[in-house]
């Protein structure tokens, strides 16, 4: 567990996302002995569960955005007609960030 040696005592990791593959079983008393760390694995789907706090969250998220807190980064843009070689491109691992098709 090479990421947990760059917390400090009491840092907390967050795990998400599993591009790289599910994650291998550790020992939890890893956490104690390494600082009283912790360890989280958070889905979406968890915050979201009821409609209200999903429109709520959107509507702080939009509200950041718009007022220029957040700033949206496209990274790849394709064209509709492309959209083919943008899968490809995704499942070959060639873009980063997010990608977007325009009409």
């Amino acid at each position: 567990m090479d990421s947990l040696s760059c917390l400090r005592p009491l840092g907390m990791m967050v795990l998400f996302g599993a591009a790289s593959g599910p994650v291998a079983p550790f020992d939890c008393g890893l956490l104690a002995k390494m600082g009283s760390l912790f360890l989280t694995r958070p889905t979406l789907f968890t915050y979201i569960a009821k409609r209200t706090d999903l429109v709520a969250m959107a509507a702080e998220l939009f509200e950041v955005v718009v007022s220029g807190k957040v700033r949206l980064e496209i990274n790849q843009r394709y064209a509709l007609k492309d959209a083919a070689q943008a899968h490809r491109d995704l499942e070959a691992r060639k873009t980063t960030g997010s990608t977007i098709l325009l009409p």
